[in-house]
Formats: C-alpha cells, sequence, structure tokens
C-alpha cells in the first residue's frame, strides 16, 4: 500500500491527474527497486475487498466492498479515468472486471464514477459489442495476450455445447445485441417513495431523479391523519409535544405501502416556525434501518429546501445550524434535496442563500466531494440535471443555472475553500465569463470572482488567456488592473 501513496496523492491533489499518474507509474517502472511496481498489483489493490466494512453478523450473502470505494467519489472518478487513458499498461480483462463490478454495484455509486466507469469499459471493449454476436472462443484464443493467460478448458468445451454467447446465460447474440448493456432507462424512473422501499434508489442517486406525483391517491384514513398533523405543525406548544409530532410522522411516513413523499406533501412540514422546524428536521432522522439518501432527502426537500427556495432575508440561526448538522450526517441527501435545487432556483440565488450554501459547503463537503458537484452542476447536461423534491415545489425550480452576482461570489467562495476544479469545469467557466463579462462590467464582486478563478485556476487557464483578456478589458471595477496583471503573468 505505501508504494502506491504518492499515485493517491496525484488523484487527490493532482489538476491534470490522468497524464501525471502516468508519467509517475511509467518512472516507477523505469526505477529499481527491492519491491517493483506491477499494474496487476495496482489493479489488486482497487479490488482488494475491505473486510472490515462487512459486520461479522452480516449474511453470506451480503456484498463485498471493493477498496476502490472506499475513497471519495472524485478520486474514483480520477481512477478510472486513468485506467481508460493508459489501459494498453493494464489486463484488459481484469479492468473490464473493475469496470463491470462498479456499474453493477449501483447503490451509493456517483454520477461521475459510473460514467467513468462506464468509458472505461468502452475502452477496453470492442466497439459496438459487434464481437459478442461473432463470438469464437476457438478463435479467440489465439488473440488473448500471453501474459495474462489464455481462456480456461471448461469455458472452451462449455461453448461447443450451446448457441447462445454464453452457455450459462438465457441469451442468444440477437438478443444480447438488441439491448443496451446494463439495461435501459425505462427503470430509472421510480419515484423516491418507491426507492425508499428498495426499488431502484440507486437510480435516484445516479441520475439525480425529479420525484414524479404517484399515480395512486392515499387511502382515506391516512389522509385524514396527514391532515390532523398538518394541524400540528402549525402550532408550536412544547419541545416534547413537538418531539412526538416528529414520531407520529414518522410512523405515518414510513408505514408499509404509504408514498411518504405524497404524505409529507399534505402535512407540509415547511410551513413551521423555524423553531419548529429545527426540532422535527433532528428528531425525524432517527430512522433505524432507513436508506442513506431516501428518508433524509425527503426530510429535506420538504422541510428545509422550500423554506431557502423563498428566502430573501438573512436565515435564522436555529434554522441554518440545525440543517448543517444534518448535511453534516447525510451528504448525499443534502447535495441531491438540498445544494442542486437551491442553485437551480428560479431567478438564480441572492446573497442570503449564497451565505446558507457556502457554509454548507465549508462544513459539510470534503473539497474532492465539492469539486464533483461543482462539475455536476456546470458540466451535466439538461436531462443529467435532475434534484430531489416534492412535486409542488418544481415550479420553484429552473432546468439551467441562472447566473446573477451571487451565483458568481458562490464561486469565489468555493475557490477561496482551496477545492481544485477539473478542467472542464474551468473550461465552461471561462465560456461564462465571456459572455456575461459586458452584463457585469461594473461588479465588483463579479471582479473579485475573476481575480480569485485567474489566481486559484492559473495552470488551467494558460490556453484561455486571450479570451479571458478580451473579457476583463470590458469591465471597469477596482479589480480590472490587477487582473490584466495577473493575466500578463501567465
Amino acid at each position: 500500500m505505501e508504494q502506491w501513496v504518492p499515485l493517491f496523492d496525484i488523484f487527490l491533489n493532482s489538476s491534470a491527474p490522468e497524464t501525471e499518474a502516468s508519467l509517475w507509474l511509467q518512472q516507477s517502472f523505469n526505477a529499481s527497486s527491492s519491491n517493483p511496481i506491477t499494474t496487476c498489483s495496482f489493479l489488486s489493490l482497487l479490488t482488494k475487498p475491505i473486510d472490515a466494512i462487512i459486520s461479522s453478523s452480516s449474511p453470506p450473502t451480503a456484498k463485498r466492498v471493493m477498496f476502490i470505494q472506499t475513497l471519495p467519489d472524485m478520486v474514483q472518478s480520477r481512477i478510472l479515468s486513468f485506467l481508460a487513458f493508459d489501459h494498453e499498461r493494464f489486463c484488459k480483462r481484469d479492468l473490464s472486471m473493475l469496470a463491470r463490478s462498479m456499474l453493477t454495484d449501483n447503490k451509493g455509486v456517483d454520477f461521475w464514477v459510473k460514467r467513468s466507469a462506464r468509458h472505461l469499459l468502452d475502452e477496453v471493449s470492442e466497439s459496438n459489442y459487434q464481437w459478442i454476436s461473432g463470438l469464437s472462443l476457438d478463435s479467440e484464443e489465439q488473440k488473448v495476450d500471453e501474459e495474462f493467460e489464455s481462456l480456461p478448458g471448461w469455458l472452451k468445451s462449455m461453448a461447443s455445447a450451446d448457441d447462445s454467447v454464453f452457455p450459462w446465460l438465457p441469451l442468444s447474440p440477437d438478443e444480447l445485441n438488441s439491448r443496451e448493456l446494463f439495461g435501459s432507462h425505462e427503470n430509472e424512473q421510480h419515484s423516491l417513495s418507491e426507492a425508499g422501499e428498495g426499488g431502484g434508489l440507486e437510480e435516484v442517486v445516479v441520475e439525480m431523479e425529479v420525484d414524479r406525483p404517484v399515480n395512486a391517491p392515499l387511502a382515506l384514513e391516512i389522509q385524514n391523519r396527514a391532515a390532523s398533523l398538518r394541524a400540528q405543525v402549525l402550532n408550536f406548544e412544547s419541545r416534547p409535544k413537538t418531539v412526538q409530532l416528529a414520531n407520529e410522522i414518522c410512523q405515518l411516513c414510513l408505514e408499509k405501502g404509504v408514498d411518504s413523499f405524497a404524505v409529507l406533501g399534505l402535512i407540509e412540514p415547511w410551513k413551521a416556525d423555524d423553531e419548529i422546524a429545527s426540532l422535527l428536521i433532528s428528531h425525524l432522522s432517527n430512522v433505524i434501518d432507513q436508506d442513506e439518501l431516501a428518508w433524509p432527502s425527503q426530510i429535506l426537500s420538504s422541510i428545509i429546501l422550500p423554506r431557502f427556495l423563498i428566502l430573501e432575508e438573512p436565515a435564522s440561526r436555529v434554522l441554518v445550524t440545525a440543517t448543517i448538522d444534518y448535511c453534516k450526517l447525510y451528504q448525499r441527501a443534502a447535495e441531491y434535496a438540498l445544494l442542486f435545487p437551491l442553485i437551480m432556483r428560479i431567478g438564480g440565488i441572492n446573497n442570503p442563500l449564497c451565505d446558507v450554501i457556502t457554509r454548507i459547503v465549508k462544513e459539510c463537503l470534503h473539497p474532492v466531494h465539492v469539486s464533483s458537484f461543482c462539475q455536476k452542476l456546470l458540466c451535466a447536461g439538461e436531462d443529467e440535471k435532475r434534484f430531489i423534491c416534492l412535486p409542488c415545489h418544481q415550479c420553484l425550480i429552473s432546468h439551467e443555472l441562472v447566473w446573477t452576482e451571487s451565483l458568481f461570489s458562490l464561486f469565489h467562495n468555493i475557490l477561496n475553500l482551496n477545492v481544485k476544479l477539473s478542467q472542464d469545469s474551468v473550461d465552461l467557466l471561462v465560456l461564462q465569463v465571456q459572455e456575461l463579462a459586458q452584463r457585469f462590467s461594473k461588479s465588483l464582486r463579479f471582479g473579485n470572482f475573476l481575480l480569485c478563478f485567474i489566481t486559484k485556476c492559473s495552470l488551467l487557464l494558460k490556453s484561455h488567456k486571450l479570451l479571458l483578456a478580451d473579457a476583463v478589458k470590458q469591465t471597469n471595477t477596482l479589480v480590472t488592473k490587477s487582473i490584466l496583471s495577473k493575466l500578463a503573468t501567465f
């Protein structure tokens, strides 16, 4: 493990991890050592199961966790991108197995990690998978690299006994070619309540699904109980009463067969005052055996998100404190059910929202997580910018970023937290600067963002020097000359 520490440091901190990692690996191969570096040992380390993560009481069928899955999402994505970039150094069979393992283990897999795994699988597979339909195991033996052995005898003997691609699977070549390798997107349209019951939550995580109203109406008894709870939410009596209220809400929402999202929509907990909201969010989280995303995201999207979406004045200290404490425990829920929809708010974010988001990012998320979050926010397509919210609040959220002074201030704050943005994130920011320089020509906050952006991301901005210089010349603020002087040093 120690010999790979410098390589993992590159994946964590480098602005160009693929090329630096490839150079480091080449130098390590050339260096003489009593403990030589090999590509096989690196892949073995990545796929090594972490026994400590699996409880001794877990059933024998429990999914084993690989070492790579214990790393931050951004590091996982960078490692998989590097393996795709430098795949010729590695065994294609082992790379394919690693990519397939990451793709089939959907639970908790980040969007960009899954995309990198798909890219890796594409790199080590034949184009369009045409080789599958014409696969001849006897002829394929000649193509296998001797370094990684040939096909086992039992596999060749089974191939002659059946016309299917893989004799142990009920799939013919025609059926396999007609399907997508990892299934269709139809199953990704489950609602959050279905996901919370084990019906595909991992797809909600990966694709940032927007929850849609459930067609089946709630039973009359459930509606009456929800109406009673709604009345209690609006009347604060005492702390013990609020704790009891939280328990009753939790009990109703988590009853078997109940659409918890629809129930929360009837209770309307976002209308409670700040003190009740802070108590609810802390006591509704005390649920055993609930998924790390489903129930926590419902709490955030039904109590906190609607209040912040209409925030026009600084948020109360008690509400912000409760929100931060909750987001520290449920970071993924905070990303998909709070940060994304807030930043995508209709009309853009304002100063109070900028302050709240900055505190959540600073106190709840790791810098690598923030970098991955910014990449999704800036670079993902419109269909991929999905999030978790109640249907009645979707009208408050846009499908594209609205660039305001406060949004540039937010990115300024993020850069000051020493978050290292990816190259594609930097490229997108440069395009926005170029388009909006005239509009914000007299904005000091826009100018401060530019100065910080050029200072923190100088290595990634050298190819954009002329574009940035033209954009800066359109501004007229106290920092314009400082920015131009900084650009001159590139």
